[in-house]
């Protein structure tokens, strides 16, 4: 009878180890679906950007070295590979889209470019899928990470070596400054 009881509770246990990894193991998967969802919609921003400034750049002369910044942080994107790395890259670029964006409105011939109101249009539509992303991301991430930290979950999180994740963290000083908008005038 003793035996019987015994076993009762090692299988009682088992099934609940089994089923906290498990649980643990589709979190992590839904982290990682949750972030190829943000990596393609920035990439669509990254394939779009090249488009949008040749069709600016003819009308804003000015703007030199916002089109060389931006030009290079498509070029760091393709190295980056961390969370945070992309994240800090995505933060930048947002700033200087959003430079374009402000500066255009002093161009009505630019503003009536139909390609121009295209991108600037898909761009937007990114911008809003990214912002979604990064939310659900985010989400996704801090239901994981709970589950890492809470009891009985974080004592199978320690023994099969499962990590916490980083938050898509793009507040920077740079990100909460204000638009800096320049015509050429010092």
């Amino acid at each position: 009878m003793i035996g019987l009881i015994i076993l009762a509770i090692f299988v009682i246990i088992v099934i609940a180890v089994i089923g906290m990894y498990n649980g643990l193991v589709q979190a992590k998967i839904k982290v990682d679906n949750a972030w190829s969802q943000i990596d393609v919609q920035l990439q669509r921003r990254f394939d779009l950007i090249p488009n949008f400034v040749e069709t600016v750049k003819g009308y804003m002369t000015h703007e030199k070295e916002t089109f060389e910044k931006i030009t290079a942080l498509r070029s760091s994107w393709a190295n980056s590979t961390t969370v945070s790395e992309k994240a800090s890259l995505d933060g930048e670029l947002s700033n200087a889209l959003k430079t374009i964006m402000a500066v255009s409105e002093n161009y009505p011939d630019l503003k009536a470019n139909q390609n121009f109101s295209e991108l600037s249009e898909e761009l937007r539509n990114t911008e809003n899928k990214i912002s979604f992303s990064r939310q659900f991301y985010n989400d996704t991430v801090t239901m994981y990470n709970t589950k890492l930290q809470v009891f009985p979950s974080n004592i199978i999180a320690g023994i099969f070596h499962f990590t916490a994740r980083d938050l898509f963290v793009v507040e920077s000083d740079e990100a909460r400054k204000n638009v800096k908008v320049n015509f050429g005038n010092n």
